[in-house]
């Protein structure tokens, strides 16, 4: 007579944005609106991050590129700017993958005291056969991965264009969702 309520399932919700490639667009939009109203100018403590990237612009025009990676992360950052995170997404061949790092925010305040360069280096899994050669450093599907970045924060707001390496760029949009003095 009632039907039990279904689980969501992480699955789930990344098979709904391969379908709907502007889901993380969406989710952002959610927490912003559940955050806080406003923010502290010059915050320099710790936080936590919440991370989508919508797109990626491969440097050659291949068909078979997944142009919509489904990323979503979370990144930790101590008042040092040093950071830690992970992120599932889906590749540049729509594999499955999770990318697993640590690394350094600079902020470049002799440019703009908003602009930051970051690097950060760790595991990349899931470039799988037949696309095994298609990153470097790759044995059974595990790669080593340094991924640098310039991005702008804007009070929790951040966005982030990446480097992959001679591959791409992807563009990153992220929302401090805790901070910490």
């Amino acid at each position: 007579m009632f039907k039990k309520p279904q689980r969501i399932h992480c699955g789930d919700l990344l098979r709904y944005w391969g379908r709907h490639p502007t889901g993380p667009f969406w989710c952002m939009a959610m927490l912003c609106a559940a955050g806080p109203a406003h923010a502290e100018e010059g915050f320099d403590g710790t936080r936590l991050m919440l991370q989508v990237a919508p797109i990626v612009v491969h440097s050659n025009s291949n068909p078979d590129h997944n142009n919509f990676p489904q990323l979503l992360g979370l990144e930790y950052e101590t008042r040092t700017h040093w950071v830690a995170g992970g992120s599932v997404l889906r590749n540049s061949f729509d594999q499955p993958s999770s990318y697993w790092y640590a690394g350094k925010r600079w902020f470049l305040d002799s440019i703009h005291e908003n602009l930051y360069f970051k690097l950060t280096a760790g595991v990349l899994l899931g470039y799988d056969d037949p696309y095994e050669d298609k990153i470097p450093f790759n044995k059974n599907g595990v790669a080593f991965a340094p991924l640098p970045a310039v991005g702008y924060q804007y009070k929790r707001f951040n966005a982030q264009v990446v480097l992959l390496g001679t591959s791409g760029v992807m563009l990153t949009l992220g929302y401090d969702i805790k901070r910490w003095d």
